[in-house]
């Protein structure tokens, strides 16, 4: 049945066109995240990042598709638009114009989108300038400098070579939206993470082949990342559906209304937002204590402390997924919209009387929904660090001495992993790839083919 599927994909010219240039797009930046970034020694690049591979550089480098370690021009990726659009998202709420234009239809769609490529622009040049700034104080493990000719020329090379980069990025995503299959964006993350995969999935067991690495610990880790998967799949699938009876109307000689049908509300609603959102902010630490260097121990001892593997870490990541989880779903969710717009169609809750009420049993449901998917975010994100990087007990106040002397290695010290490959990747990963599986799957019933499910249909993940 699945290579009835495929083949149906390719006899279909249209959609055989779309497919095609999704993947020749995506070969575009491929190709982007090798060419090097003018005045980088990528031999020591090399160096640094294989020692930087469990650490925040190496997580920043997975979302990059390694452009990030290979200096390429595409290092920033796709995660200044990101920025963006996060940003925007949230002033739509504070500035009333922004408001206005949100509820404007395609028109203020269009204008949305533009000053989001706006922002993007100058979010890519505070970035490239931190990151010219950055590099220029590294050195190799021989003491070799990174940067052999640094100074304004370098910086200037660089914020231009980065910024132009990002925007070619943008470009290419949304040239994948509207010309190809799925969302853009999200195709584009997707491919900087798997991209890794088959080498680190290689070195992985040919350490353990040559004795570097315990056997017993692919054993466990492939287990559990199937299970892990298959936990998200099923979250993301899940919804609780309100049942809704809408009254009949009679207009003219017509009668409107007088069925029965269900207000969907999925379990995680914020989507992966609320994990990136977390796990921006406690990478600014590490990120600033590498723009100013040696000169402010203070902030080094601050981005040690959130560093991964640490109890802090853990906590503040847990406590600011849940935090987020709550806010974004409050911003893009009103329970009062949602009672009124049925109210003025007729609809209502079995049992539930309409407007206030009405709003007040929405809002409960969607508390306690919003309350499971932050733990279930929170679980799946802090789950596979622990088993990458495992959990320092010794840095827990008054009893870590104490604890540190009774756990095993592999949890103070996780699996001896050297790739990053956590819950967010994760997240991302098998969100897109249902997403991008749907789209298919619309194309093909729409032109009478049969799609990739016989019983059941994926349902696509926003947000």
């Amino acid at each position: 049945m699945l290579t009835e599927s495929f083949r149906n994909i390719f006899a279909i010219p249209d959609l055989r066109k779309r497919v095609l240039f999704t993947f020749a797009m995506l070969a575009v930046y491929r190709v982007g995240c090798i060419i090097p970034t003018p005045g980088v020694d990528p031999q020591v690049l090399q160096e640094l990042m294989a020692q930087m591979a469990g650490t925040v550089f190496g997580f920043l480098n997975t979302f990059t598709g390694s452009a990030l370690g290979n200096a390429a021009v595409f290092s920033l990726g796709i995660m200044p638009y990101i920025t963006a659009s996060i940003i925007l998202q949230l002033l739509t709420v504070v500035i009333p114009y922004l408001e206005k234009l949100s509820k404007e239809g395609e028109l203020g769609k269009r204008k949305i989108t533009q000053y989001t490529r706006y922002l993007t622009l100058v979010v890519s040049m505070i970035q490239s300038t931190g990151i010219a700034f950055t590099v220029q104080r590294f050195t190799g493990p021989g003491g070799e400098q990174l940067v052999p000719n640094p100074g304004a020329g370098f910086v200037l090379m660089t914020i231009l070579t980065l910024t132009t980069g990002c925007a070619f990025v943008m470009w290419l995503g949304e040239q994948i939206s509207e010309r190809g299959i799925g969302n853009g964006i999200s195709l584009i993350i997707f491919a900087g993470i798997v991209i890794g995969l088959p080498s680190a999935i290689y070195d992985t067991f040919s350490r353990a082949t040559s004795g570097n690495l315990n056997p017993l610990t692919v054993v466990v880790l492939v287990p559990f990342m199937l299970a892990v998967t298959a936990f998200i799949v099923f979250m993301e699938r899940s919804q609780r559906r309100i049942p809704v009876q809408y009254a009949k109307r009679v207009v003219g000689r017509k009668v409107y209304g007088g069925q029965n049908t269900y207000l969907p509300l999925r379990v995680n609603t914020g989507g992966v937002i609320p994990v990136i959102f977390a796990s921006s902010i406690l990478v600014v630490p590490s990120v600033v204590a590498g723009f100013l260097g040696p000169n402010w121990p203070w902030v080094q001892t601050v981005a040690d402390n959130l560093g991964f593997g640490q109890p802090l870490h853990y906590l503040l990541y847990a406590a600011a997924i849940i935090f987020f989880s709550f806010f974004y779903v409050s911003i893009i969710f009103n329970p009062q919209d949602t009672a009124e717009n049925m109210r003025k169609y007729g609809g209502f809750i079995p049992g539930i009387r309409s407007g206030r009420r009405t709003a007040e049993y929405i809002d409960r449901v969607l508390t306690r929904l919003t309350l499971i998917g932050s733990l279930y975010l929170s679980a799946v994100s802090i789950l596979p660090e622990l088993m990458l990087s495992g959990f320092k007990v010794a840095n827990v106040p008054i009893i870590g001495g104490w604890l540190d002397s009774w756990v095993p290695p592999f949890i103070s010290e996780g699996l001896g992993i050297q790739f990053y490959f956590g819950g967010t990747s994760l997240l991302i990963v098998v969100g897109v790839a249902m997403d991008f599986v749907q789209q298919l799957e619309s194309q093909l019933v729409m032109r009478n083919y049969d799609g990739f499910l016989k019983r059941g249909r994926i349902r696509g993940r926003r947000g």
